[in-house]
């Protein structure tokens, strides 16, 4: 897949494409039915399906309180890779970009540069200086300049809609599992493995820590069933993850860390990892004990083991 990270580098030779626009932050369900849609359109006609995303977050730098992500940029590009995309052009979000008007906005980036044919997205989607434009508006000026327009109420398990609010509020509350389902794969965060306490590998529990990740959505802490996946060589290893600041020895750090069971060979310092998150074990506790901590530890390597022991669908 191609990414393009400034309107200056799309391809020359695109002469047609079908578009889907949004944030698509964590690439939910809901974003993967829509992109679905617009890719039938795009095999149908014969031409590339290209997205077209923003970072930052548009609410960082024209609103308040933006919301904590569901993925990084690069994994965002991955999993639109995964939804059949040929292209995402990923628009940098500044104060000149928002201060387009709706017209100008769809003229240089639909028209001038992407020449589309059809143009999918969500019914929330608005766009322009002071979020002027809605679809109502993209609609029309489609009309005007050569494309069609597809636009599509939020898809729904039947109780909620698939929503990043939905997936966030899982995650936070450490409903990992259901945040799963919305998504329609396991949260993740990713990082650098740096130095901790070296405790764990004195407890026979060596964990590797991940510098806690900014601006990222952060399970509640508690003690996880996941897997730790090695990026430079897509290993994957069931794991145990515990997130917190280690009660039972009077932490005061919060710490993101994980144990690759039956692993004590690894040295990971300084790698690029991800953590996958499949199910909340239990919260944090502080123990009166080295040894209550230890027995308890065995026995979350254990379920851990258990709920692991399946194939990786992540």
């Amino acid at each position: 897949m191609k990414r393009w990270f400034d309107l200056s580098e799309v391809d020359s030779k695109i002469t047609a494409s079908v578009v889907a626009i949004g944030v698509f932050d964590g690439v939910h369900r809901g974003h993967q039915d829509l992109i679905s849609r617009a890719k039938d359109v795009a095999t149908s006609k014969n031409i590339p399906l290209i997205a077209v995303t923003f970072d930052p977050h548009p609410r960082s730098v024209v609103g308040s309180n933006p919301p904590l992500a569901l993925a990084s940029l690069d994994f965002r590009l991955t999993l639109l890779e995964r939804c059949g995309v040929d292209s995402t052009l990923v628009l940098k979000f500044t104060k000149e970009l928002a201060a387009l008007s709706p017209d100008e906005f769809l003229r240089k980036v639909l028209v001038e540069h992407l020449h589309a044919q059809h143009v999918v997205v969500g019914d929330n989607f608005r766009f322009g200086h002071k979020a002027a434009g809605n679809t109502d508006f993209l609609t029309e000026f489609g009309k005007s300049n050569g494309f069609t327009t597809a636009v599509y109420e939020r898809f729904s398990d039947g109780n909620e809609p698939w929503s990043s609010t939905r997936a966030r509020n899982y995650i936070e509350s450490g409903h990992v599992d259901k945040a799963a389902l919305v998504l329609g794969r396991y949260p993740r965060l990713e990082g650098i493995v740096i130095h901790g306490d070296h405790r764990g590998r004195e407890l026979g529990y060596p964990t590797a820590n991940l510098e806690t990740p900014k601006l990222m959505t952060i399970p509640q802490d508690g003690i996880y069933a996941g897997y730790l996946i090695r990026t430079k060589t897509n290993e994957v290893l069931p794991a145990a993850i515990s997130i917190g600041t280690n009660p039972t020895f009077e932490g005061k750090e919060k710490r993101v860390e994980a144990y690759a069971l039956d692993r004590t060979d690894l040295d990971l310092y300084g790698e690029q990892v991800s953590f996958d998150f499949v199910k909340q074990l239990r919260g944090t506790v502080k123990f009166a004990s080295v040894e209550e901590l230890v027995s308890q530890m065995a026995l979350d390597v254990a379920e851990t083991r258990r709920l692991t022991s399946h194939t990786y669908n992540g």
